[in-house]
């Protein structure tokens, strides 16, 4: 947001410099991003004079050039070559003199000594554009017989050096996005230190001069539009602007259009209150009606573009078509032109939701859409209005011709809440005097309306939607009193506190640390999600998705239930990029919405959230050298990482089972459960759903239900035993198995036949194929066996192998090969 701060002393009376002023202005919560000295014209018009043309003759080489002598007050005539149509003897015009400097498209042009065709050029007259004057390319300026001759242009023009804050603002400080809002913060700083209060101009003057032009007023959609004022200007003028609102309006970026516009522009700029300027004659039927129309009802913009609109865009029409799409862009049809003579002017107060949504249905981003969206002040509409319209009955001429229409069904009321003085200095660490209390908050035109010992009734006016609890009046005091003036202790207060073990953050970081070790790379994911990733889904399903009521967009319409497809969105674009192998993973909160559980006494009981891990990988492991060959990733890579962070949290996973892995999300995998509760899933993503995220490569994923996962790590008991002082010794079996049987089974089996001895099985190698019949597979399984007591004997060691042999032969059919 622009400020200029001359346009702020127009408001306030203060001495501090632009710098000084930035500090402040941060200080009180507006942050002031740039300050930048500005001229209302780029270049100030320096070089630029008033001069007489004294001789106006035809170029002898060129039909389109003429030749002039001009007078611009020194001894001598300049000769000067034109191009432009209307010049001629005797008129005062506007000359660029050697030396110079023009602008265009913020390329700058130094005027020089010249000829043009053979003949001598000492500088240049100039038309509107070339000096950024306006936009006109029609001719040289012609400037009125009585201006004199060598006057500065910047003088003849007014032009003012400027300073011009861009303040960072807040979306809670709506209430601050115009001159008058940051000049009343201002004041309320001020005043802590000299008497100091914003003014607004005053519209006591204002009166009706006729009731020629009547154009009555219907709002159909109340909840819409909770108040509708407007009134009628007659026989106005559209022209120019004067100086000063051209200056004022250049000071903040703004491009001058009309004295109409223009008006209505300052206005906003000047309180905050948007306000529309229709061509009372285009008002079909002399009368306004505030409503909807129908889905898909084609209106042009503004700007030329034809909108489909919605049966949800509040549309201020006549008694035939719609004329604005309220609170966000005018119509192409009622807007005010050069021929307008007669005006209704419009300030409304719309509900923020409406505009909201109508300005992002068609990606319009307005000065007025922007205020309405944040909630305006609903009880400034009539001062805007008269506002207005005496700068239009001053500026444009014209007559005042109706009443002031002011629809206001159901006043809206300030907000009222209660302050507790002592919960105020304890919530800034600092006793700030009660006196001090008060006057900041009259400075903010909060109204005390008791003073009872300790505690204060407040009246927060109905603009400050962002002050409606006894906390958010506490900030207010604290931004104007100044974060800086509250000291910083030397005495620290602490309390003893019991933290649970494992403490849950140091285990993350402990996780996070040892995938980043290996290798990996954390990303971290919008929690807002496409709600039409999960429409084929049954593991997550589409109803189950918590739904974003007012979605930024319907990218973003629901939340996560899985990490999975944040995570296919960030390989799709690395993929994009030229970067095939990645290892990701990323901690975040996924939510379900179960209908069912929602009762009437407790309805978030629908509501569930859930902190997860999840783990992708994708192309190869490592990348391309001359020292190896590059291996590609496999599901065994994601699985062993999977199981190393449960053997890190010391988690055993009771079953480990392929047969409970959702098919609509994996081609295979395995699933991870203790005591019935599946804590993880770990395998091959479909093919289609890759190939959703245009990903053509294989994706292994994990997602690991760490609430559960460290609920179950919480309550394990960490053992700490001696350094075993015996050997350990190896055995390995050949076992000749049926193809269905798994690892899992073999290790089942050999931890039951013996639980003291074996510390570890391992599988190292499978076969299948040549001399192994039909449905039938090789594996050769490890044993590592220890006794900690005593050295194993040769005896001890062939009775547990025997033993393992038959239980394998007993259970699982295997022969030993």
């Amino acid at each position: 947001m622009k400020i200029s701060y001359n346009w702020l002393k127009n408001y306030l009376n203060f001495s501090q410099t632009p710098d000084e002023l930035s500090e402040i202005l941060t200080d009180i919560g507006l942050e002031v991003e740039g300050l930048e000295k500005i001229e209302t014209i780029k270049g100030g018009l320096k070089g630029i004079v008033i001069g007489e043309v004294k001789t106006c003759q035809k170029h002898p080489d060129a039909d389109k050039l003429s030749v002039t002598t001009v007078d611009i007050g020194t001894e001598n005539l300049l000769n000067i070559v034109c191009g432009a149509s209307n010049v001629a003897a005797g008129q005062k015009v506007l000359v660029a003199t050697i030396g110079s400097k023009l602008y265009f498209n913020d390329e700058e042009l130094t005027i020089k000594k010249a000829k043009l065709r053979g003949q001598p050029s000492e500088g240049m007259i100039c038309s509107e554009d070339e000096l950024g004057l306006g936009k006109s390319h029609d001719g040289i300026v012609v400037l009125s017989p009585d201006v004199s001759i060598g006057t500065p242009a910047a003088q003849h023009f007014n032009i003012q050096d400027d300073y011009q804050f861009e303040i960072g603002l807040t979306p809670n400080r709506i209430d601050a996005a115009s001159h008058f809002g940051v000049a009343r913060d201002l004041a309320a700083y001020l005043n802590l230190s000299a008497p100091t209060k914003a003014i607004l101009p005053c519209v006591d003057n204002f009166s009706i001069d006729n009731q020629n032009l009547i154009i009555p007023v219907e709002v159909e959609n109340s909840s819409a539009c909770p108040r509708y004022s407007a009134i009628t200007i007659s026989n106005a003028k559209v022209d120019k602007s004067p100086d000063w609102l051209q200056n004022k309006l250049r000071s903040i970026g703004q491009t001058p259009i009309n004295n109409i516009v223009d008006i209505t522009n300052f206005v906003l700029h000047e309180i905050g209150q948007p306000l529309h300027a229709f061509d009372a004659d285009k008002v079909t039927g002399k009368k306004v009606v505030i409503k909807t129309l129908a889905d898909q009802t084609a209106f042009t913009t503004l700007d030329g573009v034809e909108r489909k609109l919605s049966n949800n865009d509040l549309m201020i029409c006549n008694m035939q078509e719609g004329m604005c799409i309220a609170g966000v862009f005018g119509g192409v049809k009622a807007g005010v032109t050069e021929e307008t003579k007669n005006v209704f002017l419009e300030s409304a107060y719309f509900d923020s939701v409406w505009i909201r949504k109508t300005a992002k249905r068609h990606g319009l981003n307005t000065d007025a859409s922007f205020r309405y969206e944040r909630g305006t002040d609903p009880n400034i509409t009539i001062w805007a209005l008269k506002r207005a319209a005496m700068l239009i009955k001053e500026i444009a001429g014209g007559e005042i011709s109706s009443d002031i229409i002011d629809i206001y069904p159901h006043p809206i009321a300030d907000y009222s809440v209660e302050l507790d003085l002592i919960n105020v200095n304890n919530l800034i660490g600092k006793k700030i005097p009660k006196d001090t209390i008060i006057k900041i908050l009259e400075g903010l035109d909060i109204l005390v309306v008791s003073n009872m010992g300790q505690k204060l009734k407040l009246q927060i006016p109905a603009y400050r939607v962002d002050v409606q609890r006894e906390a958010d009046v506490v900030e207010e005091i604290l931004r104007i009193y100044g974060y800086n003036n509250i000291e910083i202790s030397d005495k620290v207060e602490g309390s003893l506190a019991y933290s649970m073990r494992p403490d849950r953050h140091r285990t993350i970081n402990m996780i996070s640390n040892t995938l980043s070790a290996n290798g990996m790379n954390e990303i971290m994911c919008n929690s807002l999600t496409h709600k039409a990733y999960y429409n084929e889904t049954e593991t997550y399903p589409v109803q189950n998705i918590v739904t974003v009521i007012n979605p930024l967009s319907t990218d973003l319409n629901g939340m996560r239930q899985t990490l999975l497809f944040g995570g296919l969105e960030s390989i799709s674009y690395n993929i994009n990029r030229k970067k095939p192998n990645l290892k990701l993973y990323e901690w975040g909160n996924c939510y379900y919405f179960n209908k069912a559980k929602s009762t009437k006494e407790k309805p978030l009981k629908a509501y569930n959230e859930v902190f997860k891990l999840a783990i992708w990988e994708t192309g190869f492991t490592n990348e391309e050298s001359w020292t190896r060959d590059q291996e590609s990733t496999t599901f065994f890579h994601t699985k062993g990482l999977a199981e190393n962070i449960f053997e890190r949290i010391g988690i055993l996973a009771d079953i480990m089972t392929t047969d409970q892995v959702p098919s609509d999300i994996f081609e295979y995998g395995i699933a991870y459960k203790v005591k019935d509760n599946t804590i993880a899933y770990a395998g091959k993503i479909l093919d289609k759903i890759a190939k959703a995220f245009h990903i053509k490569q294989p994706v292994f994923f994990a997602e690991i239900n760490w609430d559960r996962a460290f609920d179950i790590a919480r309550v394990k008991k960490v053992l700490f035993s001696e350094i075993p002082k015996y050997p350990e010794v190896r055995r390995d079996l050949a076992l000749l198995i049926d193809k269905n049987v798994t690892f899992a089974q073999i290790k089942d089996i050999a931890e039951k036949v013996e639980r003291k001895l074996i510390k570890r099985v391992n599988l190292f190698d499978v076969y299948q194929g040549k001399n192994i019949e039909e449905g039938k597979k090789s594996y050769a399984v490890s044993f590592a066996l220890q006794d900690e007591n005593k050295t194993l004997t040769d005896k001890h060691i062939d009775k547990t192998m025997q033993n393992l042999m038959n239980a394998f032969d007993r259970e699982l059919g295997a022969k030993i090969r």
